[in-house]
């Protein structure tokens, strides 16, 4: 992989299964070689965000796990959530008052970037080696120390790109 490369440069309608799977793997991976318990409903929680490419909030992941009958309460979520941030097999994106499951293994100080599509929503998380010098300077040069280097970038996925440049000659025409 390059520096560049999405974790999840994907069609919209793709099989999750393989997300899953793999934040799972990587979860027990970390946990284990901290220490750490992945319980069952933060494994719960976990499969949720992996399953969705869109960031959710806890109460949509409430209901999400819900829907399968055991539906666990808020604050048993953000509470696994915190784990899970913790542990960086999950990012809050702050705009959005949602989480995401991480898509990549990086170090906890890398800057993520995190292209956010305005349209459909969904995520892919960027690593970039350049950008993470970059504001590692400007923060040194303020005498400043980032808390999480973090960077969201509104604007709009290659897909609904499409979609909207298909619409664009309809639209055109009706004038």
């Amino acid at each position: 992989m390059t520096a560049h490369d999405h974790a999840h440069d994907h069609p919209h309608d793709h099989d999750h299964s393989t997300c899953v799977s793999d934040a799972l793997a990587r979860a027990e991976t970390s946990c284990g070689a901290r220490g750490a318990r992945l319980t069952p409903l933060r494994r719960r929680v976990l499969e949720g965000l992996a399953d969705s490419h869109v960031p959710l909030g806890a109460y949509e992941l409430v209901e999400r796990l819900g829907a399968s009958g055991d539906r666990p309460p808020p604050m048993s979520v953000y509470r696994a959530l915190d784990f899970l941030v913790s542990e960086g097999l999950a990012h809050r994106i702050e705009s959005r008052n949602a989480y995401i499951a991480c898509g990549r293994d990086h170090a906890r100080d890398d800057v993520i970037v995190f292209l956010i599509c305005e349209a459909c929503g969904l995520t892919s998380e960027v690593a970039s080696h350049a950008i993470g010098r970059d504001v590692s300077w400007a923060a040194r040069a303020e005498g400043f120390t980032p808390r999480a280097p973090v960077i969201e970038i509104p604007g709009t996925c290659a897909r609904c790109k499409a979609a909207t440049a298909e619409l664009a000659p309809v639209a055109e025409a009706a004038r």
